[in-house]
């Protein structure tokens, strides 16, 4: 089986065995009708919050950025740009980087310091949370350069490359890094997601405009990116719908355990909800045939940064993963 089928298989799986979150099949029919009205079109690039150079600088400023695309369980107690949220505060720091100093190559990436971490982003090291952060960012940016010089000869663009044009391929060599191994047992299997590996294909064709090394044949392969942001949506939607006692913990803003059944089962239900909805507005009459997992991820994503949205606690974990 291959790596993206293990993801919907194994989310399809979690699903039917959930024991705290459940799938709405008609409300899922109705959100369906409601999203084919809408233009559902892929977002351009955000020049204001990301960095664009040279195809090579451009390759690895997102490779950089999808490194550390994680930490939204820290997220409150993060120091944040104004105005900004934690991603795009991250981004943001990161843009004015390159622009300021160039890519990082992926030797630098191997020697980062904590302190240096500390700096880029403006976090105080003395808060044992923030700390326990960007400890995780500095390991995930030596194993990503360690990784790309050993490999591929300390060159983004030619680990880029080495996937031929195939996202599938990408997340099959990037989820070879501990720190893209996006998975965890539920019950007696283990369940796939791959969030950051995905979404770092989808980065690429958005930076590159779909050229180049952003040109990949089989985008539709991929699975919705499972964060806490889209089923968070889905879950204000009322397409998905959560037991009481798990509810009360996202609203009395309780953290839930990496890898615990609650966490599990939101982000598989995200997944499978998701594939579902793909599948009923694609059976809509005049159903636009671009319409797959990746768009409705940007689409419900964006949607997640809306006031409404956001005036609802979604759940927090502290992940590596997202």
């Amino acid at each position: 089986m291959n790596i993206l089928d293990q993801v919907r298989n194994s989310c399809d799986k979690v699903v039917q065995r959930a024991r705290f979150v459940h799938i709405d099949a008609v409300r899922l029919q109705e959100f369906a009708a409601e999203l084919a009205t809408q233009n559902l079109v892929f977002p351009t690039y955000d020049l204001e919050h990301h960095f664009r150079g040279s195809a090579e600088d451009t390759v690895a400023f997102v490779l950089t950025l999808d490194a550390v695309n994680f930490g939204s369980g820290y997220f409150p107690e993060f120091k944040k740009l104004s105005g900004f949220s934690g991603y795009f505060t991250i981004a943001s720091a990161l843009k004015c980087k390159f622009e300021a100093s160039g890519a990082w190559s992926a030797r630098e990436l191997q020697q980062i310091s904590i302190e240096d971490c500390a700096r880029i982003f403006g976090q105080d090291l003395q808060n044992p949370a923030l700390l326990e952060l960007l400890e995780c960012f500095q390991k995930s940016w030596k194993e990503l350069g360690s990784f790309v010089l050993e490999n591929y000869g300390g060159s983004f663009a030619t680990l880029i490359e080495s996937a031929a044009h195939s996202a599938e391929r990408l997340v099959e060599i990037l989820a070879t890094q501990s720190c893209y191994q996006d998975r965890a047992m539920y019950d007696d299997f283990m369940v796939f997601f791959y969030k950051r590996a995905q979404i770092t294909a989808m980065d690429l064709v958005l930076a590159l405009e779909g050229e180049g090394l952003g040109d990949f044949f089989d985008l539709d392969r991929l699975t919705l990116f499972a964060d806490n942001l889209v089923p968070h949506v889905l879950r204000v939607e009322k397409v998905l719908c959560y037991e009481a006692s798990l509810l009360e913990k996202i609203e009395a803003g309780i953290l839930l355990a990496p890898g615990s059944w609650e966490e599990i089962e939101i982000r598989a239900a995200g997944v499978v909800a998701v594939e579902r909805l793909v599948a009923a507005i694609q059976k809509l009459p005049d159903a636009s045939s671009r319409v797959n997992a990746v768009l409705l991820d940007q689409v419900l994503w964006l949607r997640g940064q809306r006031p409404e949205i956001k005036r609802h606690p979604r759940h927090r974990t502290r992940s590596i993963f997202y």
